[in-house]
């Protein structure tokens, strides 16, 4: 829940002018501003190679839900992709595993891409259980039917977003691997090696090249270093981008 109208555009131009200043970057870039905003800044972003997302979406095309949006309103503001799952959509609205599908299922109906997020509290890594939750969350609240194409997985450790506290290198590779092999069995290999993990979590130039170059590690979904253009475009470099 950051970026008013004129930082946001102002953030969004500054990431278009670098991304266009690359020429044929070798990666791809998404951002996800605030509903409030999706559509000025899919003009500040025009011309550039950077794709369009939302922070989340309801299940429903339409209805009597006061507050929600649905996906096929952020196509029609330009959007490709949506994230779903957020830790903190799951903490601070209770998303189940259940209703993070439902979303999944319709985002996908409407043509969208869907970043899930999973990821364990502290109390759950203490207790030994991130591989047991990261599991869980992975048959919940993925769609069956999803595939490498439509679907983008992204793990972020909760007890690690925003507080500075990162995992090691080996731990998160665990993780990725974890997650893979789980996903190799709920919708086949072949999806499975093709789908992109995402690592999150205090993501920032300092670490990015470190955890970028992990076998699978895919990307990053970066948040705190997202809000300054210096940082999110020095994390892409350190991604080979």
């Amino acid at each position: 829940m950051n970026g008013r109208l004129a930082d946001g555009t102002d953030l969004a131009k500054g990431i278009a002018a670098e991304v266009k200043a690359m020429g044929k970057p070798r990666c791809e870039f998404l951002v996800c501003p605030p509903f409030t905003i999706l559509g000025a800044v899919k003009k500040a972003l025009r011309g550039a190679k950077v794709a369009l997302g939302a922070q989340n979406c309801h299940f429903e095309t339409k209805g009597a839900h006061t507050g929600d949006v649905s996906p096929l309103m952020l196509t029609d503001l330009g959007c490709s992709y949506v994230i779903l799952g957020h830790s903190e959509r799951r903490a601070d609205h209770g998303e189940s595993n259940e209703l993070i599908n439902k979303k999944a299922v319709a985002a996908h109906e409407a043509g969208l891409k869907t970043v899930i997020c999973i990821g364990e509290t502290l109390s759950q890594r203490d207790a030994g259980k991130t591989i047991d939750v990261c599991t869980a969350q992975i048959l919940g609240s993925v769609p069956d039917n999803s595939t490498a194409t439509d679907t983008v997985i992204a793990y972020e450790p909760v007890w690690a977003i925003g507080t500075g506290k990162t995992p090691t290198a080996a731990d998160v590779e665990e993780v990725h691997a974890a997650v893979r092999k789980v996903l190799a069995k709920k919708i086949g290999k072949g999806n499975a090696n093709k789908m992109r993990i995402l690592y999150g979590g205090s993501v920032k130039p300092s670490n990015a090249k470190e955890f970028l170059s992990l076998p699978d590690v895919d990307g990053a979904l970066i948040g705190g270093a997202s809000l300054k253009v210096e940082d999110f475009m020095a994390i892409a470099k350190n991604a080979g981008c």
